[in-house]
């Protein structure tokens, strides 16, 4: 990032931490990602605003306060492999990438896909892998996850994907639950599942399928 980005990235960080108090590592991890380079050209003016913007695809990338409470949420300390369930812009990944060894993100919108690997590629990120797939299925091969992360609202969670947390392991979702939805954290503890809700908040729907 040139000096200028920087700067402002820096300042983005700090006004989420005011907000909502963060750890230095994801303060860090907020600051440290081009969040220019995940917004639509025509939105470039505003992405240093704590705003959700919308996407191609009739989709948005979260707002960065949204990104880092969510991020916050995972403790991603001494967690090394984390899966994601609805990659959009990529954003959320590319933060998730300066504190995670590996990022497994899964994007059902096979344009969103493409657009979001080069991204990473183009700002040389190399420990993000992205397949287009409904992510409710999770991602066998790399399993188990240390962490898993919904970036989309969902009424459920599928047991497929706590087979594929790790035994300590964190999972953080949207819920849908009548007619709010409320970041809900699940923490695996052998064979069973802890539940416990975190705050409301405001994601698209998950969708079922792949759309070409």
């Amino acid at each position: 990032m040139d000096r200028i980005k920087a700067t402002k990235t820096a300042r983005m960080a700090e006004e989420c931490n005011k907000i909502f108090e963060l750890s230095d590592e994801i303060k860090e991890a907020i600051a440290n990602t081009d969040r220019e380079a995940f917004v639509p050209m025509g939105f470039r003016h505003n992405a240093y605003k704590l705003d959700a913007l919308p996407l191609s695809a009739a989709q948005w990338i979260s707002s960065p306060l949204t990104v880092a409470k969510m991020t916050e949420y995972l403790i991603p300390r001494g967690a090394d492999r984390v899966l994601e369930v609805g990659c959009g812009s990529g954003y959320q990944a590319a933060v998730l990438s300066h504190l995670f060894r590996g990022v497994f993100t899964i994007e059902r919108i096979e344009s969103l896909c493409l657009e979001a690997k080069a991204r990473f590629r183009k700002l040389d990120i190399n420990n993000i892998h992205v397949r287009t797939d409904d992510g409710q299925k999770g991602w066998i091969q790399y399993a188990p996850y240390d962490r898993i992360l919904f970036s989309a609202t969902a009424k459920e969670i599928p047991n497929k994907l706590f087979e594929q947390l790790a035994d300590g392991g964190i999972l953080i979702a949207p819920l849908q639950k009548g007619s709010k939805q409320v970041i809900t954290k699940f923490t695996k503890i052998g064979d069973r599942i802890r539940e416990e809700e975190l705050e409301d908040c405001d994601f698209v729907p998950i969708l079922d399928g792949v759309q070409k």
